[in-house]
């Protein structure tokens, strides 16, 4: 697998990509999403994990949002991993990632995940590199677990923002009164420590890769969503699921 480096990727869409057609296709992707979301939950013999990670102002809710909120709620569960509480960091550290993984039928999607016990943890050095490449080794067994025993299937996508956009997003979030609940100073902080955090990502993409990660360009909304639609509903048709029928 050829290395990740995020400085040569674009984190715009290509150039021949329309938006109004683009918008067509996506709202075409997530009529039928909700009807695959129902087959996988009848069917009851898959499941899905979507990780979503990125930097602050990438748009990870608004993907939860415009993607899966579409989708019956009793078939589509959200975590969001915050810093862990005592009683979390009181056993390892994938013992509240296991908590939330998806059982057969449910697509469970991560805003934010146990990636995290590998990014922020280093930026900061709250985690050695030594610690890092444990865990590392951990989170490919724990993904091979979800995926040889409980039929699995993982998505991981990475909203690739560039510096310039986020500084717009998050400026805008001390603007637009809609907006305002999400400001919080220390993002402008992170936002310091960009270098170090694509650092860290890039390590991360390059270690933990099975199954490997999606870049997806996130500076504009309209090609992000398609991207991810587009990935999900692929994995859903692909699985050739079948309504069970009446029980005997």
């Amino acid at each position: 697998m050829s290395t990740i480096k995020l400085s040569e990727i674009s984190t715009r869409a290509p150039k021949d990509m329309d938006k109004a057609v683009t918008k067509e296709k996506t709202a075409k992707l997530v009529e039928e999403l909700d009807d695959l979301q129902n087959l996988l939950f009848a069917e009851g013999k898959h499941s899905v994990l979507v990780v979503i990670q990125g930097m602050d102002g990438s748009g990870k809710d608004g993907v939860i949002r415009n993607v899966l909120g579409n989708m019956n709620p009793q078939g589509v569960a959200v975590q969001s991993f915050k810093a862990p509480t005592a009683k979390e960091l009181s056993h390892d550290f994938l013992w509240r990632i296991h908590l939330h993984s998806p059982a057969k039928g449910m697509i469970q999607v991560f805003n934010r995940s146990h990636y995290e016990d590998i990014l922020i943890t280093r930026v900061h050095k709250w985690c050695d590199d030594e610690t890092a490449r444990k865990r590392m080794n951990a989170i490919n067994e724990f993904e091979k677990l979800l995926q040889d025993h409980n039929n699995t299937h993982i998505l991981k996508f990475y909203l690739h923002i560039s510096p310039e956009e986020q500084h717009e997003r998050l400026s805008e979030r001390m603007k637009d009164p809609a907006k305002m609940w999400k400001y919080n100073e220390k993002d402008f902080d992170e936002a310091k420590l960009w270098d170090v955090y694509m650092q860290m990502y890039e390590d991360c993409f390059n270690n933990c890769n099975q199954p490997a990660w999606t870049i997806v360009p996130a500076d504009q909304n309209w090609y992000k969503e398609y991207t991810i639609a587009s990935q999900l509903h692929g994995l859903l048709s692909s699985l050739n699921m079948q309504f069970p029928g009446l029980k005997k």
